[in-house]
């Protein structure tokens, strides 16, 4: 199946199939991402819509739909990448609001379904744009939602990435590998900046101290099995380290240091506010090359599905 990406407002063509020689995404592209705005209405390709659930009914929570140029409900399955987004932090342009995310977009190519769950308020009513809220209420979230909107809109269940940026990369495993029923929902992993029980949050009460803190995030880290895990960051955090020494024979995870400044140029500039932040992918870069080329052999190691 041939498949056409709008990028920037040029067509880039493309081939989805992994069986034809080909990679989905176009590693080599020198093409601008433009990160889809949110419209009015109901899902529909090409556009990137809020969505509330029936669950929250009447209140300000919800999360956002990113369907893909051509996707139709009876085409062929595409992937899936569910993101978490940061926290409301000013100095670097994050407003912690799912409208604003961008990570998981940037990961795609545009290509895949891309979904922005939210983080729920303690009192239930409206997005939190800082840390957790309702901790459980976040977990229940997805538990809910991932397969309702995998389903929905016939995504391919066994193509579901989870990546998160700042607050949201914590997140992939704070709220993703929370328990084993959630931590089962998901193929492979993405995070950018930031890594759960790498530092101490203090003020929390999740994240402080830090060696119970550790414990509980070593304990959250088994649950990811043998599944793919990219882990990519601006700067030096000690992230591999502390995965190496909790996990030593671990092989299924592989490092990417990015640097920001020379994937989108000095800041600000027309992509971000400053070097922490979810956009890196957006301009062609050594970067984005190494990110595209890690999701296409993840995808290409998928069992292939068969029909009857």
């Amino acid at each position: 199946m041939n498949r056409r990406l709008v990028i920037f407002g040029c067509l880039l063509i493309s081939s989805w199939s992994l069986g034809n020689g080909q990679s989905p995404l176009p590693v080599n592209s020198g093409h601008l991402l433009q990160t889809p705005m949110l419209s009015q209405g109901e899902p529909a390709p090409g556009k990137r819509v809020a969505v509330t659930p029936v669950e929250y009914a009447e209140t300000d929570v919800h999360h956002t739909v990113y369907l893909p140029q051509d996707w139709t409900a009876d085409g062929e399955s595409l992937p899936i990448i569910f993101e978490y987004t940061g926290n409301h932090f000013p100095a670097s342009g994050s407003t912690g609001e799912v409208a604003d995310a961008g990570l998981g977009f940037g990961l795609s190519a545009g290509q895949f379904i891309w979904v922005t769950l939210p983080f729920i308020s303690n009192d239930h009513q409206r997005n939190q744009i800082t840390w957790w809220g309702d901790e459980q209420a976040t977990v229940e979230y997805a538990k809910v939602n991932v397969p309702r909107i995998i389903k929905q809109f016939s995504a391919d269940p066994d193509q579901v990435f989870l990546c998160g940026f700042s607050r949201g990369a914590i997140a992939v495993n704070y709220i993703g590998l929370h328990d084993e029923e959630i931590a089962s929902l998901w193929t492979a992993f993405i995070t950018h900046d930031h890594f759960d029980g790498v530092r101490e949050w203090k003020g929390t009460d999740w994240g402080s101290p830090l060696a119970r803190y550790r414990s509980e995030a070593r304990e959250r880290l088994k649950r990811v099995g043998d599944r793919p895990y990219l882990i990519c960051q601006n700067g030096s955090y000690g992230t591999e380290e502390f995965i190496r020494n909790l996990l030593p024979g671990a092989r299924n995870f592989t490092y990417l240091p990015v640097n920001t400044s020379k994937a989108l140029g000095p800041f600000p500039n027309e992509f971000a506010k400053a070097g922490h932040n979810d956009r890196w992918l957006n301009r062609p870069s050594r970067y984005r090359s190494a990110a595209w080329k890690w999701m296409n052999r993840v995808l290409s190691e998928q069992p292939a599905k068969t029909t009857d």
